[in-house]
């Protein structure tokens, strides 16, 4: 799914939802033009994957947090963790660098993709700021509707603290 069908999706789900529009963001901490209705309350997504290339995982954290993918890798059980690479984006997300989001794991046909969402989520303002598969603007939403979705779209997701 692209940006408008991942909009249209939503409202199709009856996900409430509000859209920022903004300048291409590639990256958390890049200077936008356009004031976010909630800060605090973007995410910062990592798509990781072992480095045996069988395991995949969606990992959303409140933007101003860092990831510690050893700690990670220790607390969850996992192998050893990397980046996974523009094919693998494009295969599993159907998405390009920069655009990465949970909502690209709706695109996800084998449902092999694990998402971890940040507990932070779930506290005020009680939203996440995530791309709609384009970096090109922002969806604000409820935690929990976002975690049902995927759910039901069949990929495992986990609340955890980071």
């Amino acid at each position: 799914m692209n940006k408008q069908e991942t909009l249209d999706y939503l409202r199709e789900k009856g996900i409430k939802f509000e859209l920022t529009e903004h300048a291409p963001i590639f990256h958390m901490g890049e200077p936008s033009s356009t004031p976010f209705p909630y800060p605090g309350a973007d995410a910062k997504n990592l798509f990781v994957r072992d480095k045996k290339h069988r395991d995949y995982y969606m990992i959303t954290v409140r933007g101003e947090k860092r990831v510690d993918l050893k700690e990670f890798r220790k607390v969850h059980g996992t192998r050893a963790l990397t980046f996974a690479d523009e094919d693998e984006l494009q295969h599993f997300l159907g998405v390009k660098p920069g655009s990465v989001s949970p909502l690209g794991v709706l695109n996800d046909e084998e449902r092999k993709v694990k998402v971890f969402l940040d507990a932070d989520f779930w506290k005020e303002p009680h939203l996440a700021g995530i791309h709609p598969n384009e970096n090109t603007a922002t969806v604000w939403l409820n935690p929990d509707n976002l975690k049902q979705l995927l759910e039901e779209h069949g990929n495992e997701v986990e609340v955890a603290e980071f």
